[in-house]
């Protein structure tokens, strides 16, 4: 009987340390959590920027803030800026400031001494001069009043604020030498000591007075020199208005046109009339800067108006833009003394909030009193007051961001002392007059200009120097070329910009034919060099080591370089009469600036070779190798099988490269900066410069004020980068998984 062997044992399972598998799991954790905290981190940079910009469209608000009855009308009225107090003047001729808190009058005085006491009729017309804090009133003598009213601000140790009004002795202007009532009048203060008033007379001109004032230095009087003009008045003027410089005086007619009449030192010129419609014009104002001027009308058309020059250098009263038309006619018109927003009260009560620059009506709704017999803003354009037969109406005001709309951002506007509308940024300037320009056009445009010129010399040099380098280059030089171009993009950009702007600028500016003569011998030379090598006998070339046709290839640049430039400034006689600059300016119009796109196309471009030759390399050199082994084996010779198999296998990456140097350009902003006029212009010209959205933010925000719209709209032109590279980045993949779809089977 044989016997049984006994029952294999199975054989011991491995097992995987504890160690191992902890370290594994720590790892996997650890990944993780740094890939969801860099999707977090973007998300929440995302969230940030997003809530800087919300605000930019929020919209106006006017709130009743209280109500308080009057004793007495109200033609005109001034407040302080804490909208503590009130000066209004009455019809009997008296400024009352009241404080707004309970309505107690804590201060009164006739705004005419010489006016008889108790004269219901003391005045027969009242106004608020634009963006003053002057009373004015027509009396009934002929005479212009001028009431200033100071507001004195004081706070204690336990910062309590007090508001003292002060009424400064009135100063009256004889406007009409026949002492006759004004009917229609404007005044305005020229400057510390310099006044102005004007009024329709009863003769029917017009008629200027101008109160020049200069201080003895010596005795610290005030000396006056009185100037009177008239010039003919049109039929039916019934609204009048006069800028601080006293060099315009603009009036509206019942016919519904407006009169435009020139001043110089004090003298008024011939009257010029624009037709505004078929409706009177009602009410007119000038807005901050004296360069708007606003026109309400009876059937409640509100309009803006500019002094544009034409083309024999004279000025025309132009309409720019409309508002939509209110209920019943303007009545009143009240302009901020912070920016280019009014007010417009009409007969029927309704008022508006408009912003002139941005065409934008910012609120509309009826007043709590009725209709109005003065309107004003206060001075930090945070409210207003309007008071009506019924009492006064203290408004608050929520307007933070007006500037701000579609249009204003990225269409052309007609902005003040522009012949025409235009892209424009401009966020500062030298007065508190000065309108800010907020465009992004010009940004968006100079963003892409920059980065289609470096991507011009950057794509070409990076990815067929990617494929020569993996394709043709023998491995040895390859691993010398490699990584000196990688070492490039270790280049600070800060240095690159340095090199720019002050080494490179001025010798191209020099030798700007030559760079010319280059793109023509450039490519002649490298064909002759391959041309030269080709004819080389078989034997000679094979006992030269690989990679030796690199050095005649520099040679042929090198005599290409010398050659163009020696040959400069022969060409520049033969092609450009001997100045390029000025051939350039006579044929085209446009200018050559020093710092300008060519510049920055070849500090940017040597930037962002780096990255596209190390991505494209490696993608030429993941090329299956048994694709090009099997393309060479069929018969195909080494540049059939590098451009018709290894290139579109490649493409992927290549793309992705591509895409890549174009976010890098894209974001670049110190070469820019540094290396360009940083000029925020709408051109495409290789010979100006640019401001890309990257460097307005690097220049911008230092001096931008927190909260502010110029803060927000800089958060704007950021979310708006971050969009566009996004948008790059997600095309370019889409792009690539489908070139790889297409090319994996090859």
């Amino acid at each position: 009987m044989t016997p049984t062997a006994p029952p294999s044992s199975p054989l011991p399972t491995a097992r995987t340390p504890r160690r191992r598998l902890v370290a594994d799991r720590a790892a996997r954790l650890l990944v993780s959590a740094g890939g969801i905290g860099i999707i977090a981190s973007i998300l929440g940079i995302l969230v940030f920027i997003l809530l800087e910009v919300l605000p930019l469209a929020r919209p106006a608000a006017v709130l009743p803030e209280r109500t308080i009855p009057l004793a007495t009308p109200v033609l005109a009225a001034l407040g302080d800026e804490y909208r503590t107090h009130l000066a209004a003047l009455s019809p009997d001729g008296r400024v009352r400031v009241l404080r707004l808190e309970d309505g107690a009058v804590v201060a009164e005085r006739a705004i005419d001494p010489a006016a008889p006491a108790q004269d219901e009729e003391a005045i027969v017309a009242a106004m608020v001069p634009p963006g003053s804090s002057l009373l004015a009133a027509a009396t009934t003598d002929g005479r212009v009043v001028l009431q200033e009213v100071d507001w004195e601000i004081a706070f204690d140790e336990g910062l309590r604020r007090t508001v003292t009004p002060r009424l400064e002795p009135p100063l009256a202007l004889a406007v009409d030498p026949e002492r006759r009532p004004l009917a229609v009048f404007a005044a305005v203060q020229a400057g510390e000591t310099d006044y102005a008033a004007a009024g329709l007379t009863a003769g029917g001109t017009v008629r200027l007075v101008t109160l020049f004032g200069s201080e003895n230095l010596l005795t610290g009087e005030i000396e006056t020199t009185e100037v009177a003009s008239e010039a003919p008045a049109p039929a039916g003027l019934d609204a009048l208005v006069l800028d601080h410089q006293v060099r315009n005086l603009f009036g509206g007619t019942a016919n519904g046109d407006l009169v435009w009449w020139p001043v110089e030192d004090g003298r008024l010129g011939p009257p010029q009339a624009f037709p505004a419609g078929s409706s009177a014009v009602t009410a007119l104002t000038l807005l901050i800067g004296d360069r708007t001027l606003v026109a309400g009308q009876a059937d409640g058309t509100i309009s803006v108006w500019f002094l544009v020059r034409q083309a024999d250098e004279s000025f025309q009263l132009t309409r720019i833009r409309d508002f939509p038309r209110q209920r019943a006619a303007i009545a009143q018109l009240a302009p901020s003394q912070r920016n280019r927003t009014f007010l417009a009260v009409d007969a029927a009560g309704e008022l508006g909030l408009y912003f002139s620059t941005s065409n934008r009506t910012l609120w509309r709704g009826s007043l709590p009193l009725g209709p109005a017999t003065a309107a004003t803003f206060s001075p930090k354009a945070d409210g207003a007051f309007v008071a009506t037969g019924r009492g006064l109406a203290a408004l608050e005001i929520r307007n933070p961001h007006p500037e701000i709309t579609a249009d204003s951002l990225f269409a052309r506007v007609w902005y003040e002392g522009y012949e025409q509308p235009e892209y424009a940024w401009q966020s500062t300037g030298g007065t508190d007059d000065f309108e800010p320009k907020l465009s992004l056009t010009p940004l968006l445009i100079g963003t892409l200009k920059g980065t289609l010129y470096s991507l011009l010399l950057a794509i070409p040099l990076g990815v067929l120097g990617a494929m020569y380098a993996s394709q043709f280059m023998h491995p040895t030089l390859l691993r010398f070329v490699k990584p000196t171009v990688e070492i490039m993009a270790a280049l600070p950009s800060v240095v690159l910009g340095f090199l720019a702007g002050l080494w490179l600028a001025p010798r191209v500016e020099r030798a700007f034919p030559a760079l010319l003569l280059l793109l023509l011998a450039a490519p002649a030379a490298v064909l002759l060099a391959g041309w030269a090598w080709r004819s080389l006998p078989a034997r000679l070339r094979n006992r030269l080591r690989p990679g030796t046709e690199v050095g005649l290839y520099f040679l042929a640049l090198l005599a290409a370089f010398s050659v163009s430039f020696s040959l400069s400034e022969r060409f520049e006689g033969l092609a450009f009469g001997g100045d390029f600059q000025a051939w350039l300016l006579a044929a085209t119009g446009q200018t050559y600036d020093q710092r300008n796109a060519i510049v920055v196309g070849l500090a940017m471009g040597f930037a962002v070779i780096p990255i596209i030759f190390a991505i494209s390399e490696d993608a030429f050199s993941n090329v299956p190798r048994n694709l090009v082994a099997g393309s060479l084996a069929l018969g195909a010779n080494r540049w059939q099988t590098v451009t018709r198999v290894v290139l579109p296998t490649a493409s992927p990456g290549i793309f992705s490269a591509i895409m890549i140097g174009f976010g890098r350009a894209v974001g670049e902003t110190m070469i820019v900066l540094m290396a360009t006029g940083n000029t925020p212009i709408t051109s495409w010209s290789a010979f100006n410069g640019f401001r890309t959205l990257s460097a307005n933010i690097a220049v911008e925000i230092p001096e931008a004020p927190h909260g502010g719209t110029l803060y927000r709209t800089l958060f704007l032109a950021a979310l708006l980068l971050f969009f566009m590279t996004f948008l790059v980045n997600t095309l370019a993949e889409i792009v690539r998984q489908r070139l790889r779809r297409k090319f994996a089977q090859l």
